[in-house]
């Protein structure tokens, strides 16, 4: 009688089991000087993700006069900008992974590491400004400069951090502080850290000298980790005939799950909806710094109708909501692929990140779009820009679906595989922007009298679409179960004919 017992009161002697060591724990962090880190990754992922995403102020508040032509604009203007936007933003991340390596080896923070990491987060939200001076003065040597000195000052403090942790091994994971080998995994962790910031060191040198070659250096930032990690595997399909050897060394040595593994998915969650946050908080930023009238102008142009005054905004505001359904479906279909994603590899961490990159690209569009009051002449052209930020931000989504697909086995749960319940509807859901954004983007070109109407009903019309794709996707697959059906039928039908035949009839 005592084992029915006590399996009938395992699920809450368990549930208070974990509320009790819960409750231990939280008293030996309130009477020690060390704390958990989850409260300061969360800040940390909070501050990265805000920072990546204001680089692009600079390239959407381009001032773009209405009788000024869009092509010779982005051509002098815009091309250059958003080159340098995508590098910084892509070098933020590199920072970004390279914290979460940090903090994956070190567990525990004392109030040392904790102002440590504010006095990091401090250099990273200056890097917005020197991306201004870049984006303004492309050409000039300070700019250049002055992010690389931010980006070489950020992985000397996290140096220090990683210093100071294996000063303190109280401080580390468990595994490390277990392991007779620590000076490897120290070693392991400052090459993951200090690779980005002595090219960032090498690129401020060289800006005085010769500024392409200082963006060819802040552009290895961004692929080295990648670039290290294919000849790598090159080198083990080379050298086939050392690899069990090196596989038990590296066994033995490397700290496989936390270093080598890719980055958790939580983390990548949470800097992705930072990200979409951002994005979309910009957009009411704009509206309420562009589009409050003037009190003077209330009462003299419109005799203090303020309604009649804000009606002259209509198509800014038409361009707000459409660019916030457009952020918010777009993070929607992002949470649904991640929703069934168990892991997240390495390419999928890149093709989120770029992904992520044209997401921060959509501000742009609003203020391109967002002229549309003022009558230019580059409706077109800014419907075009905007097809392909959305085209570009929605087809990586639809990347890293494929990639997952790839190794489904160790990437996504049961429904989303092959065969599986939620397959054909995720199919459709990550296929539904760069369709429509593609389809827009030709019939502008083909249609170009009527861009402004087909633009807004694109922003209309998806929307209801996503609302009736499960619907559509399952009267899709009825009909197409029913085509395969009959097809069946008609050969069974075939062989059961020719089965009864004579085998002269058969062949006659």
């Amino acid at each position: 009688m005592s084992a029915p017992r006590a399996a009938a009161q395992g699920p809450g002697a368990g549930a208070a089991e974990r509320e009790t060591v819960r409750g231990r724990g939280l008293e030996l962090e309130l009477g020690s000087s060390t704390q958990t880190s989850h409260r300061l990754l969360a800040y940390s992922d909070a501050l990265l993700s805000i920072i990546a995403t204001v680089m692009i102020l600079p390239v959407a508040h381009t001032k773009i006069h209405p009788d000024q032509k869009l092509g010779e604009s982005v051509q002098q203007l815009l091309l250059a900008k958003i080159a340098v936007y995508l590098m910084t933003f892509l070098i933020v991340t590199v920072a970004w992974a390279a914290h979460v390596r940090l903090f994956q080896v070190i567990e525990l923070i004392d109030d040392v590491l904790a102002l440590l990491n504010l006095a990091c987060m401090m250099i990273i939200t200056f890097l917005p400004y020197t991306f201004s001076l870049m984006a303004a003065f492309p050409d000039v040597p300070f700019g250049i400069f002055l992010f690389s000195a931010c980006a070489v000052v950020i992985g000397l403090i996290q140096a220090v951090i990683v210093a100071y942790g294996f000063y303190h091994p109280h401080l580390l994971n468990q595994q490390i502080q277990l392991s007779e080998n620590q000076n490897f995994y120290k070693r392991h962790i400052l090459k993951i850290i200090l690779r980005g910031p002595i090219l960032c060191f090498l690129a401020a040198i060289f800006s005085f000298f010769f500024i392409p070659l200082s963006y060819v250096l802040l552009g290895l930032v961004i692929v080295f980790p990648h670039l290290t990690r294919f000849l790598m595997w090159c080198k083990t399909k080379i050298v086939a005939g050392q690899r069990d050897e090196e596989e038990a060394h590296h066994s033995l040595e490397t700290f496989t799950f936390y270093l080598s593994e890719p980055l958790s998915k939580e983390r990548v969650e949470a800097f992705s909806d930072g990200v979409y946050a951002i994005v979309a908080t910009l957009l009411i930023l704009d509206i309420c710094e562009d589009n409050v009238p003037d009190p003077r102008e209330v009462e003299e142009k419109f005799h203090g109708s303020l309604l009649e005054a804000l009606s002259e905004y209509g198509p800014n505001y038409l361009a707000y909501f459409g660019s916030f359904v457009t952020i918010g479906l777009l993070w929607f279909v992002h949470h649904s692929l991640f929703l069934y994603v168990t892991k997240a590899t390495r390419l999928m961490g890149l093709l989120n990140v770029l992904s992520l990159a044209f997401i921060g690209g959509l501000p742009l569009a609003y203020q391109l779009t967002s002229e549309f009051a003022e009558r230019s002449h580059n409706e077109i052209e800014a419907i075009q820009v905007s097809c392909v930020i959305t085209f570009f931000a929605s087809i990586f989504q639809f990347a890293i679906w494929t990639t997952a697909l790839l190794h489904e086995r160790e990437t996504l749960h049961p429904f989303a595989r092959y065969g599986g319940k939620e397959h054909a509807f995720m199919f459709a859901k990550l296929a539904l922007y760069p369709c429509v954004s593609l389809g827009a983007f030709f019939l502008t070109c083909l249609l170009s009298e009527f861009s402004t109407t087909i633009f807004h009903l694109m922003q209309i019309v998806i929307p209801f679409a996503f609302l009736a794709l499960r619907i559509f996707v399952r009267i899709s697959l009825t009909v197409i179960k029913s085509v395969m059906s009959l097809s069946r039928r008609k050969v069974v039908l075939l062989e059961e004919e020719e089965a009864c035949l004579s085998p002269t009839e058969t062949l006659s």
